[in-house]
């Protein structure tokens, strides 16, 4: 069902597009921008709806049927794209980390638990910022 609503969704796009690059312009010519006399104004009468326009306003009610009918089937689903792909441990090739926390690499010597910047082993807390010794 959706894959034919999406077929005629496309068939009723490319319609449209056709339709409307076929119509000209109502008014397109310098005197019709200033109200000249064979043009039709604003406020003007409009004339007989031409076959063209009833093929476009046709088209253009069959494209927003078809634009929500899909967007509806679509809410429909269940799920996402993102609980669909598969998570970082399960990636063939990704290290598998017993640790959760995130890891600094140990600079200059000093490891990152001599620096304080990660909590002591068995804590549930950040350890406290040291304050720089008074001058």
């Amino acid at each position: 069902m959706e894959y034919l609503l999406i077929g005629l969704h496309i068939v009723v796009c490319f319609i449209l597009i056709v339709v409307v690059l076929l119509q000209s312009g109502k008014a397109a010519d310098l005197a019709g921008a200033f109200g000249g006399g064979g043009s039709q104004t604003a406020l003007g009468s409009r004339g007989a709806a031409t076959v063209l326009t009833k093929a476009t306003t046709i088209a253009a009610v069959l494209f927003m049927i078809t634009s929500l009918s899909l967007a509806i089937l679509g809410s429909r689903r269940s799920g996402s794209v993102i609980e669909s792909a598969p998570s970082p441990a399960s990636v063939p090739g990704a290290p598998a980390s017993s640790t959760p926390g995130p890891t600094e690499p140990a600079t200059g010597g000093e490891s990152a638990k001599e620096k304080g910047t990660l909590p002591p082993s068995g804590a549930g807390e950040p350890a406290p910022a040291k304050s720089p010794a008074p001058k």
